[in-house]
């Protein structure tokens, strides 16, 4: 008898009953869509629903190699890319509701050397809202520049808008590194990722950092490109850019290009170096769990800690500031202060949720009218950047249990 044996996963972790068909789907993931090592994690009124992960640690670990390849384990960790700005996002919006920000002052209130090249009426909303006109730079930084704390700074603060700020819109990949993370050095003395650590992840117990720290390193899994399979023909879903945008990213020219292109070689995302930086728009690594429950704590309490956002400030995180053609992505894209908005480019939980993905893979993103909070990390990356057929899957089998 012969024939190809079909490769099964062995999911770990729990879900609560009524959430089996959060697991169903995980496992189809691996067994359709391509997943080599991921994690999933729900809450839902600030309790753990689904935590569950399987496959292996690292995305480019070959299952034939002389070793057996390292499995994911309950605390491995992930880089989550642009899921970071998300979680970056809820540090200015903190310290407005502690009255230390004002969304409506120009930038150069608090980075005077802002101000330069026609920039002095950008507002701080404008950075949230990737309505400042900056999503590239003259010349890009090299990876060592991109991370050393000094030169992404100094070269957005010079850098000439590409468009009147606060008139339109455009995804600001990599630059948003810069903008909010010198905004918020300048506001209160401290790094974002010493930020996030203080007043978030260590209140949280989270597993989740701006700026990995070296006892953390060997949790993290490695990421790797993978392909993304076709649908069968029946489904009729298109996994494939439309041929304008894959034109855009072919076109080192094009603002599409340019702006994932600011960090110029591409970075070693796998480097201990480029895990250790506090790069708000792209480094960001956590687990699963930490994500959903970051989520969690933003839209009601979790334990015994207190709701982070307070009622008015989750109206303003997911409040419509921007909407329509992205310059940047050349999709509909929905924006509120520095979260994405559900909508058909990044479809999230329900018309009222905010999250962010990442490109590749990784989503995180909180429903306040069902309490729902999701978290998903992945080791494999595919062509996509707002929304993952993976990350959309597990979505949608949280909405068929939540209703």
């Amino acid at each position: 008898m012969s024939g190809k044996r079909e490769s099964v996963v062995d999911v770990q972790g729990t879900v609560e009953d009524g959430f089996e068909p959060v697991r169903d789907a995980f496992a189809a993931n691996f067994a359709r869509r391509g997943e080599r090592g991921a994690a999933v994690a729900v809450y839902r009124h600030g309790h753990k629903v689904v935590d569950l992960w399987g496959g292996t640690k690292d995305g480019d670990a070959a299952a034939d190699g002389p070793v057996p390849p390292a499995p994911w384990e309950a605390g491995t960790s992930q880089l989550i890319r642009s899921a970071s700005k998300g979680i970056a996002a809820i540090v200015p919006l903190l310290l407005h509701q502690r009255g230390q920000l004002d969304l409506d002052a120009p930038v150069g209130t608090y980075w005077p050397e802002f101000k330069a090249a026609g920039k002095e009426r950008v507002l701080v909303r404008h950075l949230l809202s990737h309505r400042a006109g900056l999503p590239v730079l003259d010349t890009p930084l090299t990876p060592a520049q991109a991370i050393d704390g000094v030169s992404g700074p100094a070269a957005v603060a010079a850098q000439a808008p590409v468009w009147e700020p606060g008139t339109d819109h455009g995804y600001h990949a990599q630059t948003y590194s810069w903008l909010i993370g010198e905004l918020v050095l300048r506001v209160t003395g401290r790094t974002i990722g010493s930020w996030i650590a203080e007043e978030i992840s260590g209140p949280l117990g989270l597993d989740l950092w701006l700026g990995l720290p070296e006892a953390a390193q060997s949790h993290v899994g490695r990421l790797a490109s993978v392909e993304t399979p076709l649908p069968p023909a029946s489904t009729g879903l298109r996994v494939r850019p439309k041929r304008t945008v894959a034109d855009a990213y072919a076109d080192p020219d094009s603002l599409t290009s340019r702006s994932f292109a600011a960090i110029s070689p591409a970075p070693d995302e796998n480097a201990p170096a480029y895990r250790a930086a506090e790069l708000p728009a792209s480094a960001g690594i956590a687990t699963a769990r930490s994500l959903a429950r970051c989520y969690a704590a933003l839209i009601g309490a979790v334990d015994e800690h207190p709701r982070l956002f307070a009622p008015a400030t989750l109206t303003l995180a997911r409040t419509e500031e921007s909407a329509g053609p992205d310059r940047t992505l050349l999709v509909n894209t929905r924006f509120g202060l520095g979260f994405m908005l559900h909508g058909p480019a990044s479809p999230l939980l329900a018309p009222g949720s905010f999250g962010h993905p990442g490109r590749g893979g990784a989503l995180a993103c909180a429903d306040p009218e069902s309490g729902i909070a999701f978290g998903y990390i992945t080791n494999g990356m595919q062509k996509n950047v707002t929304a993952d057929p993976r990350a959309q899957a597990l979505l949608r089998a949280v909405s068929h249990v939540v209703g």
